[in-house]
This record gives C-alpha cells, sequence and structure tokens, in this order.
C-alpha cells in the first residue's frame, strides 16, 4: 500500500475522488450485466444477430437526439446533481427490466422501451460524470485521474460481464435486481462527492449559438476534432461485441458464463494497460502512439475474427482491450486538458455521441452485416477498416501525430 501511495497520493488519497471512481465503477458495470443477460436472452429466442444490433441502437439514438440539450445541461447546472439524478432513474430502470420478465419473459419487444430510456438516461450521464472529474481534483493531477477513471469503468467491463453470465446462469432476475441495488448505491456515492469548482455557463437558454458552439468548438481545434472522430470510425467498423453472443453459441460452442468470459477479455487487457499508465503516464511521442495503437486493434480485431478456438479468441480479445485502452487514455487526458470547463459539458457531450456512434451503432453495423454476410467475415472486413483509418488519419491530422508529451497542450 505504500509503495502506491508513492505513485496515488495526488488522486487516491482525495476521499471525494475516492467516491467518484467507485461510482464511475458501479455506473458502467451495472450495464454491463444488464447487456450481458440482456443478449443472450434476446439472441436465445430469436437466434437473429439484427436483433442484437437493435439493442444497441435503442440506446444510441437518445444520444444523437439529445446530444446538444444534454452537454447544455451539463455546463449550466450541477454536475454532482445531475449524475445523482441520473443513477437514481438508472436504478428505477434496471428494476423495470424484473417486471417484464415477471410479466412476459418471451415478449422480447418489451425489453427495448427501458432500454430506450437507459439511452436517454446515459446521454445525460456520461457528460456530466464525465466533465465532473475536472471539478474534484487540482488540473496538475488530470492525467492520473483520467487513467485511474478509465481503469474503473475498464475494471468494470472486466466484472460486470462474468457477473452478468454467471447472475443469468443462476437466474434471469438476478442481473437486474443487483444493476439495480449497484445504481442506487452509485448515487449515495456521487452524492458524497465534494465539488471545488465548477464555471457554470452563464447563457440562459439555447439558441442557434447554444447548438453550434460545442462542434464549432471541436472543429476549430484540429487534435480535439482528431481525436474523436478517430475513435468514432476505427471502432465504428471494428467493434465486434455485439456478435460476442454468436461466437459464443454459433462458432466456439460456449455457454452464457463464456460469453461472459468473452466480454470481459478485452477489459483484461484495457485494465492493465491502464493500472501500467496510472503509474507510468506517456512522456513522448503520445499521438503517434495513440495512431500506432488504433492500427494494433484493428490487426488483433482481424485475428480474433478468424479465431475458431476459445482460448485463441479471448487471448486476443484482451489485445483488442489493450490497445483499445492505450487510445482512449490519450484520448481522454487530450480532452480533458485541451477543453475550457464551462466547454466541457458539450465537447464531452458530443464526444460520448460519438463514442455511442462507435459502440452502439457500431454494434448495429456489426449485427446487420452479420445477418447478411456473416459474423466472420464481419469482424475480419471491420479490423481491416480500423487499419486504413489510422493511416488514413496520420496525414489528415498532421497536428494530432506530431503531439509528444500530453500536459504541454492545454488549450491550444
Amino acid at each position: 500500500m505504500l509503495a502506491l501511495d508513492k505513485y496515488f497520493s495526488g488522486v487516491w488519497l482525495n476521499k471525494s475522488y475516492r467516491y467518484y471512481w467507485t461510482a464511475r465503477f458501479l455506473t458502467s458495470l451495472c450495464p454491463q450485466i444488464i447487456a450481458v443477460a440482456i443478449g443472450w436472452h434476446i439472441y436465445d429466442i430469436t437466434r437473429d444477430p439484427l436483433y442484437l444490433g437493435l439493442v444497441g441502437l435503442s440506446q444510441f439514438l437518445p444520444q444523437i437526439l439529445l446530444v446538444i440539450i444534454t452537454g447544455y445541461v451539463s455546463d449550466k447546472f450541477n454536475r454532482k446533481i445531475i449524475s445523482f439524478t441520473c443513477l437514481i432513474l438508472e436504478s428505477i430502470l434496471a428494476f423495470s427490466f424484473l417486471l417484464i420478465l415477471l410479466i412476459d419473459q418471451s415478449n422480447y419487444l418489451l425489453f427495448f422501451i427501458p432500454l430506450v430510456g437507459l439511452g436517454i438516461v446515459r446521454a445525460f450521464i456520461y457528460p456530466a460524470e464525465i466533465s465532473l472529474i475536472a471539478n474534484i481534483v487540482e488540473e496538475k493531477d488530470l492525467p492520473q485521474a483520467v487513467a485511474l477513471s478509465t481503469l474503473s469503468w475498464q475494471t468494470a467491463s472486466i466484472f460486470g460481464p462474468v457477473m452478468g453470465g454467471i447472475l443469468y446462469g443462476i437466474s434471469a432476475f438476478l442481473p437486474y435486481i443487483i444493476s439495480g441495488i449497484g445504481a442506487l448505491y452509485a448515487s449515495i456515492l456521487i452524492l458524497s462527492v465534494t465539488i471545488i469548482s465548477q464555471n457554470l455557463n452563464k447563457s440562459s437558454f439555447i439558441n442557434l449559438k447554444t447548438i453550434t458552439s460545442g462542434f464549432k468548438y471541436i472543429y476549430n481545434n484540429q487534435v480535439l476534432f482528431g481525436v474523436i472522430s478517430l475513435d468514432l470510425f476505427a471502432v465504428l467498423l471494428a467493434g465486434a461485441v455485439a456478435l460476442l453472443p454468436v461466437y459464443a453459441r454459433d462458432i466456439l460452442d460456449a455457454g452464457p458464463i463464456a460469453l461472459g468470459v468473452l466480454r470481459s477479455a478485452p477489459a483484461i487487457g484495457a485494465v492493465l494497460v491502464g493500472l501500467y499508465l496510472a503509474l507510468y503516464p506517456i512522456k513522448n511521442n503520445s499521438g503517434l502512439i495513440l495512431l500506432i495503437a488504433v492500427a494494433f486493434f484493428g490487426i488483433v480485431t482481424i485475428i480474433f475474427g478468424l479465431s475458431k478456438n476459445i482460448l485463441i479468441s479471448i487471448f486476443f480479445l484482451v489485445l483488442v482491450g489493450a490497445f483499445d485502452m492505450l487510445s482512449v487514455y490519450i484520448r481522454e487526458v487530450l480532452i480533458q486538458l485541451r477543453t475550457e470547463d464551462h466547454m466541457r459539458g458539450k465537447v464531452n457531450a458530443i464526444n460520448g455521441m460519438f463514442i455511442g456512434a462507435s459502440n452502439e451503432l457500431g454494434e448495429f453495423r456489426a449485427g446487420f452485416m452479420a445477418s447478411g454476410i456473416g459474423a466472420v467475415p464481419t469482424v475480419v472486413i471491420g479490423g481491416i477498416g480500423a487499419i486504413f483509418v489510422s493511416g488514413a488519419w496520420y496525414f489528415i491530422f498532421p497536428k494530432l501525430r506530431n503531439i509528444s508529451n500530453l500536459k504541454e497542450i492545454k488549450y491550444k
């Protein structure tokens, strides 16, 4: 513990940050549990990967439709209260899945009602919770705080799917009970956080200038624009999470617990890399490392897509998570340090929309393609696309590739 204090004393000994870290862990854990339960339940009934894509789409569309409002709300009002309110609603929605199971568990279409609700709630909580981190730690501690924060949701991505698979294997009701309780506890932790400062947006209402300001702010900053769009296109093309139920059941001949392990594998790699980055932050060639990480993300995705052995599949999913974490860390630090506080909500809302596009819309893309050409060709083509995007961004965004030390680029 003393050895860790040497590295984390600036952030981890901050009580409010520990509350925040644990709350973010739970905020990520509970949806992961629900995702495994919903994915297995719906695919078990339909045997159609298209419906797995629709699960992602139903959560992503609210992020697109509400991105202007959610960013404005995060900059205008207390981010702690926004996060608290969203977590209470998330708890209620988790229990609503339980209610549907009790009423008619064979009617899988009913699940899409609370799924859309979760999409709306998460559209509001993402910019508020992400921006909140800069309001509870000193600016000098932000890179370490971001690394540890990213580590929290990646750790949740390890335990969440495994828990989801195990809980669903025991009872179809348990994943939603545990998720509802977890979100409720996270709301209490967030309410206990002390805010150092928040530079609230002074505008009184949403107008055309407010609507366009976040997009204009990102577009005028080549590094922000490059790093956000890089993640959008790379994961949109190469994301394979939605097809893991297909791989588990049809390609690897495994069950729901194995599905949980497969979903957790990327997070294992991510946590290992995240812990290393929290102890030893990147100091040089950050932009180039980012682009290389995305290229290797595509390469290991291709190898996973071709594998028919569960151990090989798990190993390369671990590498998928490792390279993804490397790019996520650099992106999140860049966004926090290059964005002024009164714009963080809008920028993070747009970033969240792009992440949603790369994840949920990517899941729909994968499900739609897989229903036509099969899961394996879909994953392999996606990996090739990520490699192409990395190479293209190297030439399109020279300022991004030339970034060296992350700490030397604030607001530039």
